[in-house]
């Protein structure tokens, strides 16, 4: 099969195998049919025993690809022959993107109503609820019937979930952060998380707000703040009275 890697190709000793264009286009012919091969784009070197000849493709939809057809001899005194013939994508062939498994294309909001997405059962995020835990709001609940959770959130999936929220639009580099009067730490309308994430998250209960029910940063902030008061004064700047004695307002 023709290499596929940015190494340097090995120049075939037989001059033969540089010289048989017409009999790698014929074969590419009968796989494939004349109206599908365009014209000779190059040949390549695999090792000291065989060569590939690269033919510009026709197929509709493959735009860039082309056909490669390796040709091989065994010796002096062997015939070249024909070893395979196969359609390969070039330089600048369009091609699928590289295959990514199901599990690590899901992202936030793709989950619909209905839609069931089960946990890698070596889920690092997660650990056996039967195990001890160094968060101590975890320690707490993690008994309170039977055995309690079967799994609860690990320290790596903590470490995860405060850096997604910390980072997201709800964290303290938010542009509605950066313009609200105070922060959400200072609001009364900010409910701590539990455990170890209390000292830095919580939850909005400002139905004005819109951070409403979401975990926020004690750092985020917005113009709902509990602290905000009214200045009680004009929405709109009233010009101070000003009176010009140099006009004339008696017709003459």
């Amino acid at each position: 099969m023709p290499a596929l890697t940015d190494a340097a190709p090995s120049v075939p000793t037989d001059p033969r195998l540089m010289a048989s264009v017409d009999e790698a286009r014929a074969a590419a012919v009968e796989l494939a049919g004349e109206a599908a091969i365009l014209g000779f784009e190059e040949v390549l070197g695999e090792d000291e025993h065989s060569a590939t000849y690269y033919f510009a493709a026709a197929q509709p939809g493959y735009r860039g690809w082309r056909w490669g057809v390796t040709v091989a001899v065994g010796g002096p005194d062997e015939r070249v022959t024909i070893s395979e013939t196969v359609l390969l994508p070039g330089p600048d062939a369009l091609v699928a993107p590289p295959w990514v498994p199901w599990q690590e294309r899901v992202r936030a909001g793709d989950l619909g109503v209905g839609d069931l997405l089960p946990t890698d059962p070596d889920d690092a995020r997660l650990v056996p609820g039967y195990l001890h835990s160094d968060d101590p709001a975890v320690e707490e609940t993690a008994h309170e019937v039977g055995l309690g959770r079967p799994k609860v959130l690990s320290r790596e999936g903590r470490v995860e979930a405060t850096e997604r929220w910390r980072d997201g639009d709800h964290g303290p580099r938010a542009d509605m952060a950066k313009a609200a009067p105070g922060t959400c730490g200072t609001c009364g309308f900010y409910l701590p998380l539990a455990g170890s994430l209390r000292a830095a998250f919580g939850a909005c209960a400002n139905e004005y707000a819109p951070a409403d029910g979401a975990v926020v940063h004690a750092e985020y902030g917005c113009g709902a703040h509990s602290d905000v008061e009214s200045d009680g004064g004009p929405l709109s700047p009233i010009g101070e009275l000003v009176y010009d004695d140099g006009v004339e307002l008696e017709p003459r």
